[in-house]
């Protein structure tokens, strides 16, 4: 089941086009980072799942429902972390979570100081006295007290310390492991990386990519360095899936252009005194979908 889903899914604000014909689908129990620089149309799309927004054309569903027409039924299971969180300067987090609580008609008391306890949330301070960090950790106590099936978060690492951003990580993956889902919006291509295993790349309005993160290392460079024990064995031919950069009397530079089993295959008839074997490049192939021009609609 998808429990995102939108098709041709277009938001004009007069003559400027926000987003153009996106498609998503989001399957159940996933981790699926939107990716894409500043300004690429992420939150415009959020807020359209939401019900904050009304689509100029096209359709988005979340948990099966209209986003537009069946906003509020889909709120009740649905938590969400915006990228510019603003709270009442004099609440308390204990005051914001009975708030939240009674908009919601649940107790999450119980449930939020848990949570406040896991990412180290002091929930008797005021937000006009805490640091950016302890507003982003209320803001995801907030989003997650309710326990949602699905979770939209814009940007949540911003604000966040390198131990609080792991900690949340972890988090995220039982959730997923739980069968909830996590729509993670982000344009740090290594927080995605390390988090989704599903995600879709948006430029300039327009979904570019839409793949599992596996296919993507898949087919991504990998560089190959190769010391030879003999140097004859340096001067021969590279095979079809090496793409030989830079060579000497005992090694080889090259770029992997096969399946690493073909490489060891090879390999192992050859007098080679050292192999090494590079982690696939994701940068280089998120900067292509990054920077490659699109057409305008």
């Amino acid at each position: 089941m998808h429990i995102i889903s939108t098709a041709a899914l277009t938001r004009r604000y007069g003559r400027r086009i926000a987003i153009y014909q996106v498609d998503l689908d989001v399957p159940e129990g996933s981790l699926f980072g939107f990716l894409g620089p500043n300004g690429a149309g992420k939150t415009t799309t959020i807020r359209i799942l939401l019900g904050l927004l009304r689509a100029s054309a096209g359709k988005a569903s979340v948990l099966g429902r209209d986003c537009w027409r069946e906003a509020s039924r889909i709120k009740a299971d649905l938590g969400y972390l915006p990228g510019d969180l603003r709270l009442y300067p004099w609440l308390s987090g204990t005051e914001a979570l009975r708030l939240f609580g009674a908009i919601r008609r649940r107790d999450l008391l119980r449930e939020g100081r848990e949570l406040a306890e896991r990412f180290g949330l002091d929930l008797t301070i005021r937000v006009r006295s805490m640091s950016r960090g302890m507003r982003q950790k209320l803001g995801l106590v907030l989003a997650l007290a309710h326990r949602p099936r699905v979770l939209i978060l814009d940007e949540p690492t911003n604000s966040l310390d390198p131990l609080m951003q792991d900690q949340l990580k972890v988090h995220l993956r039982t959730l997923a492991q739980a069968g909830h889902t996590v729509f993670f919006s982000s344009h740090t291509l290594s927080e995605v990386e390390q988090l989704c295993d599903r995600l879709a790349i948006l430029r300039e309005g327009r979904v570019v990519l839409q793949e599992t993160l596996q296919s993507l290392r898949d087919r991504s460079r990998r560089d190959v360095a190769i010391e030879w024990s003999d140097p004859a064995a340096a001067g021969q031919v590279a095979p079809a899936f090496l793409r030989l950069l830079q060579r000497d009397a005992r090694s080889w530079a090259c770029v992997l252009a096969g399946p690493v089993p073909e490489l060891l295959r090879w390999a192992a008839g050859q007098p080679i005194e050292d192999l090494c074997i590079g982690r696939p490049d994701l940068d280089a192939l998120f900067r292509r979908y990054y920077h490659e021009e699109t057409e305008a609609p």
